[in-house]
């Protein structure tokens, strides 16, 4: 078994390859051919993070200015500065882009890489690099109830699980089954369910 993981040492051809498909193809979705398969990974940069960072933005302005001017201006004001520290973060992670990255799953050299980008520091990028034949299993766990939610991972050797999906990702039962059957159909894994 050889697992890597490398974070700042981070050649630029393994980010290089995958950010020259996007800007060709102008969008993120996934490049498969008979021997690679590379996966974008949406990172912060969503809609309703935007969304929610301009609402905090916004209400906390308004605390802030009602705080100036009221009665109770020491506890609006105070709500104000909260707010805005939010949003303050909410907004680093978007222009940080959080989260994003890409799964490459490479047949023809048996490696599987994950590739995601967090927040700055010693451990901004973090580069994880597996042989397909530790890979036991795709498997896909599904939670019932109010917050549904399915979560995608690959089960490696002495190492565990690893999410491919976010749990904040709205698939359906039926295409993140029809993700995972087609995952474990390229790298010739079987499927496990919970």
């Amino acid at each position: 078994m050889r697992v890597t993981s490398e974070t700042n040492g981070l050649k630029s051809n393994s980010f290089g390859v995958f950010s020259q498909f996007q800007k060709a193809t102008g969008s993120s979705m996934s490049c498969r051919s008979e021997h690679i398969w590379i996966e974008p990974i949406k990172g912060a940069r969503k809609t309703s993070n935007f969304c929610w960072a301009i609402i905090l933005f916004l209400g906390s302005l308004g605390f802030l200015l009602v705080g100036t001017s009221g009665y109770l201006g020491i506890v609006m004001s105070f709500y104000g500065i909260v707010g805005l520290f939010i949003s303050s973060y909410l907004w680093c992670t978007i222009s940080w882009n959080v989260g994003s990255g890409y799964d490459r799953f490479d047949i023809k050299d048996g490696i599987v890489c994950i590739f995601r980008c967090g927040f700055p520091g010693k451990n901004r990028r973090v580069f994880l690099r597996f042989l397909i034949i530790d890979i036991q299993s795709v498997r896909i766990e599904v939670k019932e109830g109010i917050y549904a939610r399915c979560v995608l991972y690959m089960d490696i050797r002495g190492q565990g699980a690893i999410p491919l999906t976010r749990t904040d990702e709205n698939f359906t039962p039926r295409e993140m089954e029809q993700k995972a059957a087609e995952l474990a159909y390229f790298l010739r894994v079987p499927i496990e369910v919970f």
